[in-house]
């Protein structure tokens, strides 16, 4: 045999074997993206993965499909895909909160205890130490659905499982309130007089229903999905919009009244876009004239609080009512300090007692006790403000890092918001308005300490961030 016909041979072999490798890592790929969408539908069915057990098998979960990430991106020889800038500074928190609970000395053995005394930066080392699986578990959910979701197609299938989750969601919470009586509804352990929906908070439960009404809202107004689907998707909206009001959160109606105008104002940008990539009908033409804009926007809100008040009333009065109780300091005899305003003065003592290191992420719980002046009847669990929380459990650095991370992902949104191609504006938009609702619900609730809404809010990051591997040219789905 010659020297030629053996190189082709070898040739042709190299390359079989080249196309092997690229089909098992397309399995693993396919593998991979479907565990993680069926992931999002298991985190929300137990009470939103809220117990010890729940999260533990969810940080289980991901790190076995992160095996399969790992041997999918050797065989293609790539892990990351775009995803670096938002991983970095996620990384960095994860580094520096396993620093916090690094001991620093040995404090002694007081009282005779068995063991030394862990002397580190965290309040509760065990915890923070939990936080750092549970942060790692996230980041990898991300890093993966980054690699596998890389399609229009699979993004598309992405967003309908996130807004069937909410939605099946907020109907078994419509259900709750129309028909229990009773402890136990399908799940042991939710009241009827109790949080909503599967969830043991009810605005744990707004959160969720906020990011998926932003996903709505992005693909209706922004034109992702194709005429004929219109109504389907209007379906959707009807029971999230209406369980996030008769939920009765008051963050949760805050924060999907700052939707409205996010969406309202960024519609106008999106319309503007419209108009520079794409031929410009009549309809376009009018709706970039600025009174027809402000109108729309006005519109849209006068719609809403018109729909709320409607559907909400009485209960919606009262509820406005306990805030403003809540508000207040607490001066009776017996003093609570458990009004928002108590803790949060608190949360700030504990911030400026450790400003720099903090008190350990997970650690707020261990180290409030000794900044609450009050009776201590009622200690506070969470400060019920993530940003304040934040500051009081990483400091200055645990702040600096989560401000890395939303410049680079607001950079990524104004990007994707000019890309030419329609469905990846209207995707970008949805899940641009779920994160301001998230952004805003978190001055006052603690909603991304549930597993499900820190999931699904990691997928909005993703849907709005990621620049898949689709065509550019822009894509007529109206005609």
């Amino acid at each position: 045999m010659s020297q030629v016909n053996t190189l082709e041979i070898e040739a042709i072999a190299a390359e079989g074997h080249s196309a092997s490798k690229q089909r098992l890592a397309a399995i693993l790929r396919g593998t991979v993206f479907f565990s993680l969408l069926s992931l999002i539908v298991l985190t929300a069915i137990p009470y939103g993965t809220s117990r010890p057990w729940s999260i533990a098998a969810f940080v289980s979960l991901v790190f076995a499909l992160a095996v399969l990430w790992l041997i999918e991106g050797y065989l293609s020889q790539s892990w990351f895909a775009d995803s670096w800038p938002l991983v970095l500074p996620i990384a960095g928190l994860a580094l520096f909160a396993f620093l916090q609970t690094v001991p620093l000395g040995n404090q002694g053995n007081p009282g005779g205890v068995g063991f030394p005394a862990w002397n580190a930066i965290s309040a509760d080392p065990y915890q923070t130490r939990f936080f750092v699986l549970e942060l790692l578990a996230l980041l990898l959910a991300g890093i993966m659905l980054f690699r596998t979701a890389h399609t229009e197609r699979r993004l598309r299938i992405t967003i309908n499982v996130v807004i069937a989750v909410a939605a099946a969601s907020a109907l078994y919470g419509i259900l709750r309130q129309t028909m229990q009586h009773g402890p136990g509804f399908g799940l042991a352990f939710v009241a009827a007089d109790q949080g909503y929906g599967q969830f043991i908070n009810k605005n744990h439960f707004a959160f969720l229903m906020e990011m998926s009404l932003g996903l709505v809202l992005g693909l209706v107004l922004g034109g992702g999905i194709r005429r004929e689907q219109t109504l389907i998707y209007l379906a959707a909206l009807l029971p999230l919009w209406t369980g996030l009001v008769l939920c009765g959160s008051r963050g949760g109606l805050i924060a999907m009244a700052a939707q409205v105008i996010v969406a309202a104002l960024l519609f106008t940008r999106l319309v503007l876009m419209v108009g520079a990539t794409e031929p410009q009908s009549r309809l376009i033409k009018i709706a970039r004239l600025l009174p027809v804009r402000i109108g729309l926007i006005l519109a849209l809100i006068a719609g809403i609080a018109f729909g709320t008040m409607w559907l909400g009333g009485d209960r919606l009065a009262s509820k406005i009512e306990e805030s403003r109780i809540q508000l207040r300091t607490d001066d009776s005899a017996l003093r609570l300090g458990a009004s928002r305003n108590d803790v949060w003065k608190t949360t700030w003592k504990m911030f400026a007692a450790h400003p720099v290191l903090g008190v350990g992420m997970a650690g707020y719980w261990a180290a409030i006790p000794a900044f609450h002046d009050a009776s201590g009847t009622m200690t506070p669990q969470e400060a019920h403000n993530d940003y304040l929380e934040l500051l009081a459990s990483g400091g200055l650095i645990a702040a600096a890092l989560m401000a890395w991370f939303a410049v680079v992902v607001f950079r990524r949104i104004r990007d994707n918001m000019a890309a030419p191609n329609r469905f990846r504006r209207a995707a970008c938009f949805g899940a641009a308005v779920g994160i301001s609702g998230v952004a805003v619900h978190s001055l006052v609730d603690f909603g991304l300490h549930t597993i499900v809404n820190a999931l699904v809010f990691t997928t909005l990051i993703v849907i709005a961030t990621s620049k898949p591997q689709w065509e550019n040219k822009p894509r007529k789905l109206h005609e």
